[in-house]
């Protein structure tokens, strides 16, 4: 996580190419001390898989096989609530790729 953050400005090539309209990745730490990493993306139907020509794409889906659980699964979304204008304006990056 700490290179996520500190290569953020590297993500907006793939964000972009991706019709990603958010992503999120968030930490649990049990009571018997294991830990659980959530992660959370929404993105157009149209857009490109994870660019792993990009040095980001390669080291984000490297980590990605070695962290994520056998059998994990991708979830379907289905209720999302958010102000109408930022709506609106995801509804038509994940389209378009413009804002």
């Amino acid at each position: 996580m700490n290179e996520l953050n500190d290569r953020y400005d590297e993500h907006e090539a793939a964000v972009s190419a991706e019709r990603q309209i958010f992503e999120a990745t968030f930490k649990s730490t049990e009571a018997d001390g294991q830990v659980w990493i959530y992660h959370l993306s929404l993105m157009g139907m149209e857009g490109e898989p994870l660019d792993e020509q990009l040095p980001m794409g390669a080291d984000h889906a490297a980590y990605g096989r070695r962290a994520k659980e056998p059998g994990w699964e991708e979830l379907e979304p289905k209720f999302m609530l958010t102000p109408n204008n930022l709506r609106e304006l995801m509804e038509k990056w994940a389209a378009t790729g413009t804002a």
